[in-house]
């Protein structure tokens, strides 16, 4: 019988089964390289328009304009900004970012606002790095760093100049979560390795802005939406970054105390009345995260009628509670929601006023790095739509909502970066909002106008005046416990010789704004001007008894040199330059009245120490130039003098200079 042949056909390959296309799906390095592409070249046209914004809006100027600390990029330079607190911030890193500037284009704008806009790009990327680590879901990225880069609410931070260190912040802040996500996934010495470079970026967050003291509390929400046990081990492996938040913020807080920011607004609020305010602002964050309309660069506070804020603000407590028994009913075991929320007040309670800092109720800057938590959870739950086995008919509906919604963010966020244009366009489209409640913006302009009007000829200059008048009056109507507008009016009454309406203007505040130091000082120097010597101690004097600051002291020390009473001015002298280190003004004028009664080391080294504060005033080196030639130092007196002429003083006296040079050279 024959052997059966085992003829068995190989069987076919089952076809292969297509995986559904997920744009939460796994992609390749190269196709996320090539949409966090994408997201920065959206980004740039939506807000190139501030590229072609001026320099000197707002905080521009003491900040780069008239600071000292950026003019000076050598080691010595860079020890001072490291030293030195700016406004009432201590912020290094930030100050030598405009210093680095300021030695290639000086104040030509271009510079810093290409800088800020390439750093927000910079954030964007990393917040798109950040949720990717954090999510697995590219469309949730996607869709987060978009929010990011063109909410309206984040212009602020990127159109205004001054606004860098909430940009450098940022950077580091959530590059140091990106580290910590690293370390916690990485195996032996590379943990170390990111754990290492977790508080290098940490360090230089907070040396960019106080404010990143909140960085621990932010890894903990890390580790409790990563799974990991939030107990002691996590706790004691944060506590240098803890000790590093608390070393921060207690120099935050006394930096801002020594430069008046804890006491700026002149009305005081009770502790009931403050919860309410802050709970105003949480409420107002919230709202516009959703709307972002009516947007301003100030947000005064409410005035008091009666005593009392308006009751208004009393139910902005209620309405926070009632959010938060929203949450921890439907959404206490959504992790998402949850962590989303807390990284939002986390990074936004201290910026809630409950601690007063500054005269703003809210910053739309503020907002930079807090509304992250809240994109955070609109792009996860729109990626959900995607995820494969869950056909929802909708979510191209949905994510048709969210192009548009982000598309309208990107064209409201291009508008506003026009009106941080200059001064000028910033406070007027603050009046056009709130014609009736806009009272610093009403004053900024009157400002504005006041000093084209020192500078106008012909109808123009009568013009301007008009216009300042009108603008400055409007600022007192609306509110009458700023004190700006009546100071600003009063100067340009003074100044055009008005000295009967600069007279009444000052006399007016003085009854509504008892008190005030500089109200006292814009006398003195209303009566100086006219002569009347008597009254004008009386009031320089008066600004003194309430104001024992450096300034004063030295307006005092003036008076009395020039009313002939060297001796008490060199008293007084003393005691200005004893509360300064950052104001070269008192140690000139010290310097000038030890050159005049012949003391001339001591005005010399008076001299010394003014140029060693502001080595750009070139009169300080012409007046030490005096003190070199009794000195018999001719080389030295020859070297100020040019050293004056270099730095743009033109008041040399030829004939002191010829002789000078011509004994120099016998």
């Amino acid at each position: 019988m024959a052997k059966k042949i085992n003829q068995t056909q190989p069987r076919a390959p089952k076809p292969a089964v297509q995986k559904p296309f997920s744009l939460n799906g796994p992609f390749s390095r190269r196709v996320h390289l090539l949409i966090v592409l994408g997201i920065a070249i959206i980004t740039w046209l939506c807000l190139k328009v501030c590229l072609g914004n001026q320099l000197g809006v707002w905080d521009d100027i003491p900040y780069i304009r008239e600071n000292r600390l950026v003019k000076d990029i050598s080691w010595e330079g860079i020890k001072a900004i490291f030293s030195t607190p700016s406004m009432g911030n201590y912020h290094p890193l930030t100050i030598l970012s405009f210093a680095i500037e300021y030695s290639f284009v000086q104040l030509e704008p271009w510079l810093y606002h290409f800088d800020n806009l390439l750093l927000h790009i910079v954030v964007v990327v990393l917040v798109y790095w950040l949720v990717m680590l954090l999510s697995r879901r590219t469309l949730a990225a996607a869709i987060t760093a978009l929010l990011f880069a063109l909410h309206p609410m984040h212009v602020e931070s990127v159109a205004w100049v001054a606004s860098r260190k909430d940009l450098l912040y940022g950077a580091f802040y959530i590059g140091a979560c990106i580290a910590y996500i690293y370390a916690q996934r990485s195996p032996g010495s590379r943990k170390w390795f990111y754990h290492t470079l977790v508080l290098a970026f940490f360090i230089c967050s907070l040396l960019s802005k106080g404010v990143a003291v909140t960085l621990p509390l932010a890894l903990l929400l890390i580790d409790y939406f990563e799974g990991r046990s939030v107990g002691k081990r996590s706790l004691l492996e944060k506590a240098p970054h803890f000790l590093l938040s608390i070393i921060f913020g207690i120099l935050a807080i006394k930096v801002q105390h020594m430069a008046g920011a804890m006491e700026m607004h002149p009305v005081h609020y009770n502790p009931i009345e403050r919860l309410a305010l802050g709970c105003f602002a949480l409420i107002t964050y919230l709202w516009k995260v959703l709307l972002p309309v009516q947007l301003h660069c100030y947000y005064s506070y409410p005035a008091k009628t009666g005593g009392s804020i308006p009751y208004l603000f009393y139910l902005c407590p209620v309405a926070v509670i009632t959010i938060l028994f929203i949450v921890y009913k439907y959404a206490r075991k959504n992790k998402v929601v949850l962590f989303g929320l807390l990284f939002f007040l986390v990074n936004i309670a201290l910026l809630l006023q409950f601690l007063p800092v500054g005269d703003a109720i809210v910053a739309e800057r503020y907002s930079y790095i807090p509304y992250l938590g809240l994109f955070f959870i609109a792009g996860w739950y729109i990626s959900t739509l995607f995820e494969p086995g869950g056909e929802k008919p909708y979510r191209y509906a949905v994510l048709a909502g969210a192009v548009v919604c982000i598309g309208y963010f990107g064209y409201l966020g291009s508008e506003r970066c026009s009106v941080w244009y200059d001064e000028t366009s910033l406070w007027r489209d603050e009046t056009e909002k709130e014609p009736e409640r806009a009272v610093m913006a009403f004053s900024n302009l009157g400002f504005i106008y006041s000093s084209k009007w020192a500078m106008a000829t012909g109808p123009e200059k009568k013009i301007c005046y008009d216009s300042a008048a009108w603008l400055l009056n409007k600022a007192i109507l609306n509110q009458t416990d700023y004190i700006n507008p009546w100071l600003i009016l009063g100067e340009m009454q003074r100044s055009a010789g008005d000295y009967a309406a600069a007279r009444n203007t000052y006399m007016k505040a003085l009854e509504k704004n008892r008190g005030k130091k500089n109200l006292y000082f814009s006398l003195a120097i209303l009566y100086y001007a006219q002569q009347k010597m008597d009254t004008a101690g009386y009031y320089f004097r008066a600004e003194l008894d309430i104001n024992k600051s450096a300034q004063a002291y030295g307006n005092y020390a003036n008076y009395l040199e020039e009313s002939g009473k060297t001796d008490s001015a060199l008293v007084y002298f003393e005691k200005a330059v004893a509360l300064t280190s950052d104001d070269y003004v008192p140690f000139m004028n010290r310097g000038n009245v030890l050159k005049k009664v012949g003391r001339w080391p001591e005005a010399l080294q008076s001299y010394n120490q003014a140029i060693k504060i502001n080595p750009d005033a070139g009169q300080l080196y012409y007046q030490r130039s005096f003190c070199d030639t009794q000195m018999h130092d001719i080389a030295m007196a020859l070297r100020d003098i040019q050293k004056a002429i270099s730095l743009g003083f033109n008041k040399v006296d030829t004939g002191y200079y010829n002789g000078l040079y011509i004994t120099r050279h016998k």
